[in-house]
């Protein structure tokens, strides 16, 4: 997936579009909304641990960086998202420098609060695709992101205690 060691996220094998995903798994990784939210239906608390946030440069996005327009440097943030105090989501955004501009500079500043909480309170949020992944038995997924047009990769693998696999 990416070409930097330090990622808190291992290699994941992308599938190819149109993939057969069982109906129940399908439904969480093609949410629309707030992965955030959605968590929050099925435990009293979705806490975020930050792992890494720093900026990085293109040759150590690897792949990722095919996915976003060039920049001299990228906002990376990578967490653990917590249900009632269970790892449930391993979480990787990539923020091109340009897109780092107005409120949006906020996204550098986010600590411990969910990035969906800054994202889809926003109205010029739009979302340019999903790709499905997995690692291992683990699904995962990618979209490209745009706030006011201006593009960001977000990456989420879903751990073992994921409602997702409670189907």
């Amino acid at each position: 997936m990416s070409g930097n060691r330090d990622s808190i996220l291992p290699p994941i094998a992308w599938l190819p579009e149109n993939s057969p995903i069982p109906d129940a798994i399908s439904d969480w990784l093609m949410e629309l909304g707030s992965m955030t939210r959605r968590f929050e239906r099925h435990c009293g608390l979705v806490q975020v641990e930050p792992q890494r946030e720093c900026f990085v440069t293109c040759e150590q996005l690897g792949e990722e960086a095919e996915h976003l327009p060039y920049s001299e440097r990228y906002w990376l943030r990578e967490i653990v998202l917590l249900g009632d105090g269970q790892p449930w989501l391993l979480g990787r955004t990539v923020i091109p420098q340009e897109t780092l501009t107005g409120p949006d500079q906020a996204l550098v500043d986010l600590g411990t609060l969910p990035l969906g909480r800054y994202l889809f309170s926003s109205n010029t949020l739009t979302r340019d695709y999903i790709h499905v992944g997995q690692q291992g038995e683990r699904w995962a997924r990618r979209s490209r992101l745009r706030l006011a047009d201006k593009p960001l990769l977000l990456t989420e693998l879903f751990l073992p205690s994921s409602p997702l696999y409670a189907v």
